[in-house]
């Protein structure tokens, strides 16, 4: 990966961060503050706690691709080490689905006369975890390509013998 990609992979990762810590900071603050500005038509209270618990699953997301960019700049990706953030990212988003599903069950209520939207929301849900999935199938290859690699060190190294 050439270093134009890791920085600008690096500067998106940081800005969608910021923008995170920002969003989740306006939404604790009105939270707490007491200045929601809710009318009734949606429990808007639950929907900015599941938004915080969201946007955690992001920063979650984040944060273990950020640390998968820097070992594969550093030609390390393929060690036992990385599967602790492919997995920190299959979890997180595996709960963004959970997250989502809360959203929509607390949004059906208020579609009684179109469930339609529950019905798509619900099936946003089971798209969400499809992404984590293909993360999963995603380990697998990355578990693949660790065993080859201590294969082929183990037969250099027998080489290395042999010579």
């Amino acid at each position: 990966m050439g270093k134009l990609t890791v920085h600008a992979l690096r500067a998106v990762l940081a800005v969608v961060l910021a923008g995170t810590v920002f969003v989740q900071a306006l939404m604790v603050w009105t939270l707490v503050s007491g200045n929601d500005p809710e009318d009734g038509s949606l429990p808007l209270a639950p929907l900015r706690l599941i938004t915080i618990l969201g946007m955690v699953s992001v920063q979650v997301t984040l944060v273990c691709v950020w640390r998968l960019v820097t070992m594969v700049r550093r030609g390390t990706v393929f060690s036992h080490a990385a599967f602790r953030y492919v997995d920190g990212v299959i979890g997180a988003i595996v709960a963004a689905a959970l997250v989502w599903f809360a959203v929509t069950i607390l949004n059906a209520p208020g579609q009684r006369d179109d469930p339609g939207v529950t019905v798509i929301m619900g099936g946003i849900g089971v798209a969400i975890l499809g992404v984590a999935l293909i993360v999963l199938v995603l380990r697998a290859l990355l578990a693949q390509a660790v065993a080859r690699d201590a294969e082929a060190a183990q037969m250099q190294a027998e080489l290395d013998e042999m010579i």
